[in-house]
């Protein structure tokens, strides 16, 4: 008999985060690989980025299918941007990466 593991959402609000989202995301994944009793699901919250954070964010999510995220038409703040995190989270656990 399997048992469902615990699911922990990871919620990470960007903005013009292009020079860290990558790092942020291997460093990470470095740690929730070793953690074998739970899963992770990123999601990333672009909020009406200017530069590339959007297109990595989209590349993350063809390479890890842990990754989701929602794109904002334009900057709306950090609070929308954690508040569509929570409202679309599936974990039986939230952290915002703030």
């Amino acid at each position: 008999m399997t048992t469902k593991k615990d699911l922990i959402s990871l919620i990470v609000p960007s903005y013009n985060e292009e020079k860290t989202i990558s790092i942020f995301y291997e460093a990470t994944n470095k740690i929730t690989t070793k953690m074998k009793t739970v899963d992770f699901e990123f999601l990333f919250i672009d909020d009406g980025s200017c530069d590339d954070t959007l297109k990595i964010i989209k590349d993350l999510a063809k390479k890890d299918k842990r990754v989701r995220y929602i794109s904002f038409s334009r900057n709306f703040g950090k609070e929308s941007a954690m508040y569509a995190g929570l409202e679309n989270s599936k974990g039986d656990y939230v952290a915002i990466m703030d």
